[in-house]
């Protein structure tokens, strides 16, 4: 039988902008419409082909409660469309209005102190209000039935960097009901927390408070898991509302902000149909590992490319020291942004505010106008990216290394960290990722529970917490022929945030041939060597010993303690096809580039171009038979880098087989 309401689908239209995006967040309610025209004159010139708009505007949409207002909104997109700009919609819900907040005040977050925000800055509102969602839900309702068939509205960002909690007494209600629904009985919230402890011991629902920092480490781990199912939930109202009149090709997405863990980012990005984040260096200058491992976390959200939904022009507003980027840097912190896998890069924003919080914030047009100095380099990233759209249309990142990074982990030591300047995103997981990408020039970055069976090799640094899902897929992963990298603080909790009944790292621990016998908060580095050479172990070092006559040790301490000394402090073991190797110590750059290299080379991955020159990053995205490099010079110093055949620069033209690039220089070649 025909499906005839399939065949009368139209098809698809051409492309209206290149696949690779550079886009400003543009504010017109802010403005008087003559003046629209200039900007985006101005943004054509710098061929920006995207603005994000909308997302603050909730004051001009409906300035009167049901006196909705989108004619503005209309003739916007309407403008752009004349200089071929497409348009994000956001949705406005970071900002309520005056009138909403003021009449049903129920709709303000409790802060942590028990009194009500205010209005006048953003992110005000209570984001398990159920009052709050009818309001966000009409709103965003009326914009998808007005602009959900508009053909120059290519998206929707939900709401803006989700942020800010409640601690009122209803959502303390709703949190108790959450828990409920979870664990059943008190009997067995009270069993798997150990409430026992220090007579915490629960005879009521109602009993259980809302705690942050400092409490029961089960009750920690729910409120936060609590928090990321409501946030995901908000969301979900936002994504119905969109859905319910919004064609399919109308994408959505939410702006979240690389390292920030005050949610579970997994839980929450499931729904969306594409992950972007708010890339920002603040103070000083790109930092490629954190901030590449920043932009693969991202991609790893859903696993498949990203947007770069804002980034700074420049400098910032809210840091101690707002410090610019060099000349040039701007360009090429866009391209690294490009390399891990974004298809787009949006810069907030376009032109000053005359008031409001961030008048000092980098943008791309004065208050009066007129472009600042960045517009220039701006422009020519715009010109790059309509030359090497052809090119990167359809590539991603192919990795054959993984790395776990884990919220629950995160936080479990976040409010234990026996050491309090052991930091899991900065001591673990940054210096894992950069010594193997400074060698492999691509890793993802993903949940312990995502599949792993693509990889060669998977590093799970300071994975404290396991879940019953993960260590399945873990021992899968080793059965099946894959190495598995456990490092400092592993395999430590369950599910409920205790402990396990096992030393580190719990469940696993047969499957290692060896077990943490015991862990050391350090002052003093102590001394550290074996296959990887000499180093010193700070902060933490992790006393091993071997429970299987096969395991192999790999490393041992020196003289320190007294209960480290000559102890194993990394092992080994073969399990079948499979390996699993422990790293009980921290290591400094030169035995942790050699721990990297013998892990690449005992889990036989492939090499690319690894003995790049000082300060050259390299990138490589692939697909649809292409392979496509992208190179991109940090040094101070000008770098000349032999490259494996002749290959041909998209942004130049030129082909050849060494290419020398200055500081901040960039090569795109096919």
């Amino acid at each position: 039988m025909l499906n005839f309401a399939a065949a009368q689908q139209p098809l698809p239209p051409e492309p209206r902008t290149p696949s690779l995006l550079v886009g400003a967040a543009w504010y017109p309610e802010q403005w008087p419409e003559s003046r629209w025209e200039a900007d985006l004159v101005l943004m054509e010139q710098a061929h920006i082909h995207l603005v994000r708009i909308g997302e603050f505007a909730w004051s001009t949409m409906e300035p009167s409660e049901g006196n909705f207002q989108l004619d503005w909104l209309q003739h916007a997109i309407r403008a752009a469309e004349k200089h071929h700009i497409v348009v994000v919609l956001g949705t406005p819900g970071a900002a309520p209005p005056a009138w909403l907040t003021q009449k049903y005040p129920e709709t303000l977050r409790t802060k942590e102190d028990g009194r009500k925000d205010e209005h006048g800055n953003r992110q005000q509102f209570d984001w398990s209000s159920p009052k709050y969602r009818e309001f966000v839900v009409r709103v965003t309702e009326r914009m998808a039935q007005r602009f959900g068939h508009d053909p120059d509205v290519i998206g929707w960002q939900v709401d803006n960097e989700y942020a800010t909690e409640s601690y009122g007494d209803s959502t303390r209600a709703q949190f108790q009901q959450w828990l409920q629904a979870k664990y059943k009985t008190l009997d067995n919230l009270n069993r798997r927390w150990t409430t026992a402890y220090w007579s915490e011991t629960y005879q009521s629902w109602d009993q259980i408070p809302i705690e942050e920092t400092y409490g029961n480490p089960g009750l920690l781990l729910n409120w936060k898991e609590f928090v990321s199912d409501t946030w995901r939930s908000y969301q979900r109202v936002h994504l119905d509302a969109i859905h319910k009149y919004a064609e399919p090709r109308q994408k959505i997405t939410t702006n979240m902000m690389g390292w920030f863990d005050a949610y579970d980012h997994y839980t929450v990005a499931q729904d969306l149909d594409f992950a972007s984040w708010d890339d920002y260096v603040g103070r000083g200058h790109l930092d490629l590992a954190r901030n590449g491992a920043a932009h693969d976390l991202t991609r790893g959200f859903l696993r498949k490319n990203f947007w770069v939904m804002e980034t700074q022009p420049g400098f910032v507003n809210w840091s101690p020291n707002n410090t610019a980027l060099d000349k040039g840097e701007v360009r090429a912190m866009a391209w690294h942004a490009i390399g891990h896998g974004a298809e787009a890069v949006e810069y907030w924003q376009w032109r000053s505010a005359l008031n409001g919080q961030e008048q000092y914030h980098g943008v791309l047009v004065g208050a009066d106008g007129t472009p600042v100095p960045l517009y220039a380099e701006v422009q020519q990233l715009g010109a790059d990216f309509e030359k090497a759209a052809p090119t990167l249309t359809g590539t991603t990142v192919h990795s054959d290394i993984a790395i776990l990074q884990d919220y629950p982990s995160r936080w479990a030591i976040d409010w234990q960290r026996h050491n309090k300047s052991f930091d899991p995103v900065s001591d673990a997981i940054v210096p894992w990722y950069a010594a193997l990408r400074n060698q492999t020039h691509s890793v993802d970055m993903i949940a312990d529970t995502a599949p792993l069976a693509p990889y060669k090799l998977v590093v799970a640094p300071a994975l404290n917490l396991l879940t019953p899902a993960a260590v399945a897929n873990l021992v899968g992963y080793v059965r099946g022929g894959g190495h598995l990298v456990l490092t400092q603080r592993s395999g430590m909790k369950d599910a409920d945030n205790s402990l396990y009944t096992q030393r580190q790292p719990g469940p696993i621990t047969e499957l290692l041939g060896a077990r943490v016998e015991q862990w050391y908060a350090l002052e003093d580095a102590v001394p550290v060597e074996g296959q990887w050479g000499s180093s010193k172990s700070p902060k933490w070092a992790e006393q091993l010993g071997v429970t299987a006559k096969d395991t192999e040790v790999l490393m041992r301490y020196g003289k320190s303690n007294g209960w480290l000394d000559d102890q194993p402090a990394a092992v080994t073991h073969r399990v079948g096809a499979g390996r699993i190797t422990y790293i009980g110590a921290a290591l400094e750059p030169l035995a942790m580039n050699s721990a990297a290299r013998w892990m690449l080379s005992t889990s036989g991955v492939t090499l690319v171009m690894p003995d790049l020159p000082q300060g050259v990053d390299l990138a490589v995205r692939s697909g649809g038979g292409k392979s496509v490099y992208i190179l991109t010079n940090y040094d101070a110093a000008a770098q000349t880098i032999a490259l494996p055949h002749a290959m041909t620069d998209v942004l130049t033209g030129s082909t050849a087989s060494s290419i020398t690039l200055p500081q901040y220089g960039i090569a795109v070649l096919r």
